[in-house]
């Protein structure tokens, strides 16, 4: 199984910034596609992002224009860089491979919390 580490979570004003990281250690998640998800409390859990083994990415139109999904493959690190952060993007996030077989995982991380006052 594939145990993600998200990190960088925090509380922020409305119109802050904040980088989440998300590794797989004892895992290459290079070979892999990578996603975010978040859950806001209470609530189903949401896909956010994916990023592509060839560096394509796609959004949710929510958070278009204001968050960045990126990928260090030296580093085997998934980011994602969230600008002009509003209320309605609080929730702990997560990270999940994706993609090809060897990517496939039933587990998830134990997410990183972000909250946003306004």
């Amino acid at each position: 199984q594939i145990h993600p580490v998200e990190s960088g979570g925090g509380s922020v004003q409305a119109g802050g910034s904040l980088r989440l990281s998300c590794t797989t250690p004892g895992f290459n998640s290079n070979t892999c596609g990578m996603q975010w998800y978040r859950q806001p409390a209470g609530k189903q859990r949401e896909w956010v992002s994916s990023i592509s083994i060839d560096g394509s990415t796609i959004y949710t139109d929510s958070v278009k224009g204001r968050f960045t999904i990126s990928q260090d493959k030296v580093k085997d690190t998934l980011y994602l860089q969230m600008n002009s952060l509003k209320p309605e993007d609080t929730g702990m996030y997560f990270c999940k491979t994706t993609g090809s077989w060897w990517c496939f995982s039933n587990d998830w991380g134990q997410g990183t919390q972000v909250t946003v006052s306004s």
